[in-house]
């Protein structure tokens, strides 16, 4: 990924002004930009790019390149051009104009709907790895920092001279930094979730607690894992996702709570070697029990 500001356009991106679809960036701040996070949104940007191209077009090797066009008070405008590594244009010489800003779309889309799950309490992109949150962080960071800025990304292609839109997506600040709090906590989610001592067991309730407790502490309800241990054990909360999927359970599910199993992965927590509580990190899904 390449990013050009200013100086001497390659031909490629002089051309792009007359015919060439392309990804338009606009970034509008109150405050200055930290040099770091303006860097970092391109990078982001670019990398999920060529992750998108890689996986709908495998015979393709992609190269996001970055120009930005324009720096005035407030306001950033970049453009995003696809290449070859190799110096040909993007999805191959065959495609037409309107394909390759079909494309375009198709990633903005996607981009868009991936990031915007982390705009509200609890939401996740299931797909997303930590390079993908990484990604995710970096895109929304300056937005995320600013009083009261916003973000857009759009798939662009010109129609007898006049610039379209074809596909749009954008946030603002307060969108940014739910999702800056979103993408932590998804991140400690994984992190716990690789450590887990004990993967897809059937965990039930003897005790119920709807009152929260601090992720991380004791939540003042007991379970049984009898896969893992005869007698039961408190619960500590080691993702929030995880939390709010069993609090809707046992606060708002029509069907009495102790009637459930619950899919789950866990750590143990050992005090002179025997288990103390049960560490949540993961429920995967919940089912009824026979009566």
């Amino acid at each position: 990924m390449i990013l050009a500001l200013g100086g001497h356009l390659h031909p490629y991106a002089e051309r792009m002004d007359q015919a060439e679809p392309h990804i338009l960036m606009k970034i509008d701040t109150t405050q200055p930009i930290e040099l770091g996070d303006f860097v970092s949104m391109f990078v982001a940007v670019g990398n999920q790019f060529e992750k998108f191209i890689a996986q709908h077009h495998p015979d393709q090797k992609g190269d996001a390149r970055f120009y930005v066009k324009e720096v005035r008070a407030g306001c950033i405008e970049a453009e995003l051009i696809g290449w070859f590594v190799g110096g040909s244009a993007l999805i191959g010489s065959a495609l037409t104009a309107v394909d390759k800003a079909n494309d375009l779309a198709d990633f903005v889309k996607n981009y868009g709907g991936r990031l915007k799950q982390y705009f509200k309490k609890g939401g996740r992109d299931a797909s997303a790895g930590k390079s993908d949150l990484t990604d995710f962080n970096k895109t929304v960071a300056a937005i995320a920092r600013d009083t009261d800025g916003s973000m857009s990304i759009k798939a662009a292609y010109y129609e007898d001279g006049e610039r379209k839109v074809k596909a749009v997506f954008e946030f603002a600040t307060p969108q940014a930094r739910e999702a800056e709090l979103e993408l932590a906590d998804h991140r400690r989610e994984l992190d716990a979730t690789t450590d887990a001592d004990h993967k897809r067991v059937l965990m039930v309730f003897t005790r119920t607690n709807v009152g929260h407790a601090a992720t991380g502490k004791r939540s003042g309800e007991l379970v049984q894992i009898e896969a893992v241990h005869p007698k039961e054990l408190p619960v500590v909360y080691a993702s929030s996702l995880a939390e709010e999927r069993i609090r809707h359970e046992i606060a708002d599910a029509d069907e009495n709570v102790y009637k459930k199993g619950f899919d789950v992965d866990v750590n143990v927590e050992v005090r002179g070697g025997r288990p103390i509580a049960y560490r949540i990190v993961a429920v995967h899904s919940v089912i009824d029990l026979p009566d």
